[in-house]
């Protein structure tokens, strides 16, 4: 087991910043998903996930170049888009208001839809 002081990743910036971008979306993901009523163990979570991430990634990476995805706050809205837009392409129903919006992070799916 690796200890606060023998954790070397630990103390490097971007890995602390990746730990802190990885939990804010664990955290925010938990919440959507408690609010639309999406049990933790949904048989449809893993696809769903997995397609989430692949868009992720790549509008990550967009988000990124623009300044957007400074911090884990940033990364997270990303995230939920990105999750959010996958739970509607398969009929979840996810009311605009359960996701926060940001003009930019929609602008860069805007583009991407060409």
């Amino acid at each position: 087991m690796i200890t606060g002081s023998d954790d070397e990743w630990g103390r490097d910036p971007s890995v602390r910043f990746l730990r802190q971008v990885f939990c804010r979306i664990e955290r925010d993901q938990k919440d959507l998903l408690d609010h639309l009523q999406v049990a933790p163990f949904d048989s449809r979570l893993r696809p769903w996930r997995e397609a989430t991430l692949r868009l992720f990634e790549r509008t990550w990476a967009a988000a990124a170049r623009r300044g957007l995805a400074r911090d884990e706050r940033g990364a997270a809205l990303v995230y939920l888009e990105c999750l959010a837009r996958t739970l509607r392409s398969n009929g979840i129903d996810v009311p605009a208001e359960s996701v926060p919006y940001d003009e930019e992070i929609s602008k860069i799916f805007e583009e991407n839809r060409s």
